[in-house]
């Protein structure tokens, strides 16, 4: 029986009267890694923005498990986010700080714990993400990759329940971007997290998507959702073909993903 991490009922983004998605009912389900998906300018990343505390709906909520995100005390609605954790596009690491410092911040800022308990929970943060070793190493003496997972080291500090990505790929190369997904995955099924991951990169939809929702810039609505591999399969829309496909062929993105499956083995 699976059990909603996330539910988002008949919500409705604007800013002011400019309306960017409406009518949007979906459900993230607990060890999800869920797709958040469309076409440039569709609401992607403000949908993000919505989900984790950041932005208002202008209609309808977003619940974890039973409770009400929008309409809750600000003090409940304090401990809700307590249980997520965001990794931005950027990574948004301090640069001042090394990655130790980085890590520490929101365990300092949200416990009460000590010095050393905190070092070794930034040491296991650290070689979870396969970045043993690298604490006092400042941001910009690591590459693009190696900041995406001090990232999501950052991200998982305080053990949240479900993670929210941003574009985590953005501005990698190929086998870098292939070792993210993979560390992804590995978190979600060695922690039991649930993922939400905005992304238009076809290579981690197909890869690690369980689920996901389709947002349409032009209705400006929700036109499609499912696991990514199921709609590639049977959905008739072709605005949902077109961006799953980038212009191939059915068979030949399917063929594409067995071999991505192939090596993944």
């Amino acid at each position: 029986m699976t059990t909603a991490s996330l539910t988002i009922k008949n919500m409705t983004m604007a800013y002011g009267d400019f309306i960017i998605q409406r009518d949007l009912d979906f459900t993230i389900n607990r060890g999800d890694i869920f797709i958040i998906m469309g076409g440039s300018g569709c609401g992607k990343s403000t949908l993000l923005m919505h989900l984790i505390g950041l932005q208002k709906p202008a209609k309808g909520d977003v619940f974890y498990g039973e409770e009400s995100l929008w309409h809750a005390e600000h003090k409940t609605r304090q401990r809700i986010l307590k249980r997520t954790g965001v990794l931005f596009q950027s990574g948004a690491l301090l640069s001042s700080m090394t990655l130790a410092e980085n890590i520490a911040l929101p365990i300092t800022e949200h416990t009460c714990l000590g010095a050393q308990r905190i070092r070794e929970i930034v040491s296991y943060k650290l070689a979870l993400v396969g970045l043993a070793g690298f604490e006092d190493y400042y941001p910009s003496e690591i590459s693009g990759g190696m900041q995406k997972r001090a990232g999501l080291a950052r991200a998982m500090a305080l053990d949240p329940a479900i993670l929210f990505f941003d574009e985590p790929s953005a501005g990698l190369d190929p086998v870098s971007a292939k070792l993210l997904d993979d560390l992804i995955r590995s978190l979600r099924d060695n922690l039991g997290s649930t993922i939400v991951m905005v992304t238009h990169e076809l290579a981690s939809i197909f890869a690690i998507g369980t689920n996901s929702v389709f947002l349409d810039p032009e209705t400006k609505t929700m036109i499609a959702s499912g696991a990514p591999k199921q709609l590639l399969a049977e959905s008739r829309d072709p605005k949902v073909i077109r961006f799953l496909t980038r212009g191939e062929t059915e068979n030949q993105v399917t063929q594409a993903i067995k071999n991505q499956e192939t090596c993944d083995l």
